[in-house]
């Protein structure tokens, strides 16, 4: 059996270096394919971070009346917490939303008068929510007009922001559904591409298929050494593929982190390396192993 399996490697490798210009071919592909599959791969993680970022800075605040109780805004604040589409819920005092107004327009003396010159805290307290999903938001808003809590209310936001939000939403998802059409839509170009060209392969190699048949040379016998080129392939395109994405990261890092400050792509890149490369040789073989045991279904039925 471990003399079967030697010589079914020694002759793929054979066939490797014999077909070198179908090699080359058939690598060229695969690695084409690999490098648009890593693409994806990262596209799918800058397009999550992005939607993340937007996502953490989408809230709504509810502003209660001057006369409402602090303990009456924390039990709000608690009854918020319980539900299941509340992420998290930030109480604003008067006294913390006054410091913050104060730190943010220091540097307009007419703004700091007109604020020395009140005898009271003019800003409302506040809570701040921020859901799971955009789509959640509606939801959230609904609950804040029930009868324990308008009497309490002031003023809710999300009025003045359920259509950018909405919009939102409609746009993550098509987002997240485009990315996955794209990505079935270039698995089976890919398939097809790869099947077809390892199909050639196999093809300039009939006359040895039909000596081996005629010999009694098993059909695992016959197969064998196709899927050690197929995988072979498979493995040189991950390398070449490599070889291409990363000094591309590197370029265009710096770009991308003044687009989206909270992603090092370059850094994220040379994190995951390694299961990049997992991914990479699972695509390139597989795809390799896959379409060559189809190719060959035709010339082992004769």
């Amino acid at each position: 059996m471990f003399s079967t399996i030697a010589r079914i490697i020694k002759y793929g490798i054979l066939d490797f270096k014999r077909n070198a210009w179908l090699s080359t071919a058939t690598i060229a592909i695969l690695t084409l394919t690999l490098i648009v599959f890593a693409g994806l791969y990262l596209f799918n993680i800058f397009t999550n971070t992005v939607i993340t970022s937007v996502q953490n800075k989408i809230d709504i605040s509810v502003y209660f009346k001057n006369d409402t109780a602090e303990d009456e805004i924390l039990r709000i604040q608690s009854m918020l917490k319980t539900m299941p589409e509340v992420k998290e819920v930030e109480y604003i005092s008067k006294d913390s939303a006054l410091a913050t107004f104060k730190e943010k327009h220091q540097s307009d003396q007419t703004i700091t008068n007109a604020l020395d010159q009140l005898d009271s805290n003019p800003l409302l307290a506040s809570l701040n929510i921020k859901a799971h999903n955009t789509d959640e938001y509606s939801i959230i808003a609904a609950y804040l007009n029930n009868d324990s809590i308008a009497p309490f209310v002031s003023n809710v936001t999300y009025s003045q922001n359920a259509t950018v939000i909405d919009r939102l939403g409609k746009i993550l998802k098509t987002s997240k559904e485009g990315g996955i059409a794209l990505t079935i839509f270039m698995a089976l170009i890919t398939f097809f591409i790869t099947f077809n060209t390892i199909r050639l392969a196999i093809y300039s190699s009939r006359e040895n298929i039909t000596i081996m048949r005629l010999v009694g040379g098993s059909n695992f016998f016959i197969r064998g050494p196709f899927l050690v080129e197929a995988a072979l392939y498979g493995i040189f395109a991950t390398i070449v593929s490599m070889l291409i994405i990363a000094p591309i990261l590197y370029f265009i890092s710096p770009y991308s982190n003044v687009l989206v400050p909270e992603l090092n792509i370059w850094a994220f890149f040379m994190h995951n390396i390694l299961t990049l490369v997992i991914y990479q040789l699972l695509i390139g073989i597989g795809l390799g192993l896959i379409s060559s045991f189809f190719a060959m279904r035709r010339y082992l039925r004769q």
